[in-house]
């Protein structure tokens, strides 16, 4: 069994994926776009443009993503995207290029349990925890 996480967005995964691609190192694996699927004639033209499925690599980890189809969207809530980072440095690099036009919900600071850790939504509304931890505390 394999557990990994599918983001959905409102008209900008193309643009997030692409952001994580730059910003998180993150490999491009798979995209479909609305308008080329087998089911094309089924959804509204305006968002053939749009990604019905894609897949990106973050740290040997699948992520999936996809544009709601009109009326479908929800913002996420009640979950984090988690990131774990063995150097504090890459932790304050990844966690400020995730602020970028986002919303820090807690500053990257050191914890008990981290030498860093923080909570933010990025400007797609995908909110994210980044966390160094600190080899002096168990896990």
């Amino acid at each position: 069994m394999k557990l990994n996480p599918h983001l959905n967005f409102n008209g900008q995964c193309a643009a997030a994926f692409k952001f994580y691609e730059q910003r998180l190192g993150a490999k491009p694996v798979f995209s479909l776009t609305y308008k080329d699927s087998p089911m094309a004639d089924q959804f509204p033209v305006e968002i053939g443009d749009q990604i019905m499925h894609a897949t990106i690599e973050i740290g040997g980890v699948l992520v999936m993503g996809a544009d709601s189809p009109p009326g479908y969207y929800v913002q996420p809530n009640g979950f984090c995207v988690s990131l774990s980072v063995d150097d504090p440095a890459e932790a304050e690099r990844i966690f400020d290029a995730l602020a970028e036009n986002g919303t820090v919900n807690m500053p990257l600071q050191q914890t008990f349990w981290a030498l860093r850790f923080g909570m933010v939504i990025d400007q797609f509304g995908i909110p994210w925890m980044v966390n160094c931890s600190d080899p002096a505390v168990s896990n």
